[in-house]
């Protein structure tokens, strides 16, 4: 059994802390006994993404020193959207597609928390549960006459939201009333006393604080972590591309990896304190080694190999690794299968036969590695095609290079263009 132990130093020494209740108390509690301490995630999309991600990484990381993280999927507040860091309301969600959401979102969970029966164990819970069984008239008399609506009105996202000339609908005004009293439920069924969240979640959670001590009569605890952005002022898990998802089938394992490898030097301590679960002994060797040599990246090679592992597994992120490699001039003749599965969702593939391969000329036209045959003779003869690793030259036959993994012959002009021939049902 892992004795409790106090997170507050952990979390203020990591840039974890942006807003929290009494600092002293809450110390003096979490060396008590193993505190219950949920965050929540609402399923606006069949996937979470790495700006959900440190919520997850947080919870994990409580649960290390002991803790017991309650992972709260929002089955019933989805389908009203927080209006918090948002300019304008979300689209309304139907419950087959709020409950497909909340599925998909509780497997990416299990993934990095312990579910295993103990004292730290891991739960989940959808607040739809308990929600959709109280009336209209039980939710005003037992949770809206306890929290004002001068209270409701400071919160800054509302502040913001009714200056705009679009306004704020009542129903995203009244989330704060159903998050507040998901935290009093779960103080009363699940032994919760403490909630998390980023810092734009501070007037939800102290309303839930309140709403506990004036229905259960206990005090709560509340934290919350500085909403993560780059030096450059730019949302951190936003790309050109649009968001950094943790399903494989909506960000590969590889795209996954490679967006924290591009992070950039000014960015990557800040985001190995806060997102690495290795001590913090160990993240500062790493940091110091980034500064000594930062040509190699080594730190972030070392986040981007650790959350590909928590998010994907370590054969996707060894493979996501090797891939890499590849893609970037290693020989592919020693990639594994799952190497090659991985790199054939990131470049083009051609199917054809090994007959084809005869015309070295025609392979390069028909993958548009070149527009003509002209182009493509060009190419051959300034040494900037690889097959599977071997420079090819006009007497090239493609067809006796080895395939890899006896299906493929992966195609390289000059230093970036890949092109993957796929012979496999010919």
């Amino acid at each position: 059994m892992t004795s409790p132990q106090d997170f507050v130093q952990e979390f203020a020494a990591r840039g974890l802390i942006h807003d929290s209740t009494d600092r002293a108390a809450l110390t003096a509690r979490a060396t008590q006994s193993s505190l219950g301490i949920y965050v929540g995630f609402d399923p606006t999309a069949d996937s979470l993404h790495i700006g959900h991600l440190l919520g997850q990484i947080t919870l994990r990381r409580l649960q290390l020193l002991g803790h017991r993280p309650i992972t709260l999927a929002g089955g019933a507040t989805g389908m009203v959207g927080d209006p918090s860091g948002r300019s304008e309301e979300r689209n309304l969600l139907d419950a087959e597609t709020l409950q497909n959401n909340v599925q998909n979102i509780k497997k990416q969970l299990e993934r990095i928390l312990d579910f295993e029966k103990g004292p730290t164990q891991a739960t989940l819970v959808d607040n739809a549960d308990w929600t959709r069984k109280i009336s209209m008239l039980d939710f005003l008399r037992d949770v809206g006459k306890h929290i004002t609506v001068n209270q409701m009105l400071a919160k800054d996202s509302v502040k913001s939201r009714i200056a705009d000339a679009n306004g704020l609908s009542f129903t995203e005004f009244s989330y704060m009333l159903l998050q507040a009293n998901d935290f009093r439920h779960l103080a009363e069924h699940n032994n919760c006393e403490m909630q998390m969240g980023g810092s734009d979640q501070w007037g939800n959670i102290t309303a839930g604080i309140d709403l506990i001590r004036k229905r259960l009569s206990k005090s709560a605890f509340g934290l919350t972590w500085p909403l993560v952005t780059r030096a450059d002022g730019t949302k951190f898990g936003k790309t050109a591309d649009g968001a950094i998802w943790l399903d494989a089938s909506r960000t590969s394992p590889y795209q996954f990896r490679q967006y924290f490898i591009q992070i950039a030097d000014t960015d990557i301590e800040k985001m190995l304190m806060q997102f690495s679960l290795r001590p913090l002994e160990v993240v500062k060797e790493i940091v110091a080694e980034q500064v000594l040599r930062p040509d190699t990246r080594i730190a972030q090679r070392s986040l981007a190999r650790e959350l590909t592992a928590l998010v994907h597994g370590d054969a996707a992120a060894e493979a996501a690794e090797d891939a890499a490699a590849v893609l970037f001039g290693a020989n592919p003749t020693s990639a594994s299968l799952a190497t090659l599965q991985l790199i054939a969702s990131e470049v083009p593939v051609t199917q054809m036969g090994v007959a084809a391969l005869g015309d070295a000329i025609g392979v390069l036209v028909q993958t548009n590695l070149a527009a003509s045959n002209t182009e493509a003779r060009r190419f051959i003869s300034q040494k900037s095609v690889r097959a599977n690793g071997e420079q090819v030259d006009e007497q090239t036959n493609l067809s006796r290079i080895p395939l890899l993994h006896g299906r493929w012959l992966l195609l390289r002009k000059g230093k970036t263009s890949y092109h993957l021939v796929d012979i496999a049902g010919y």
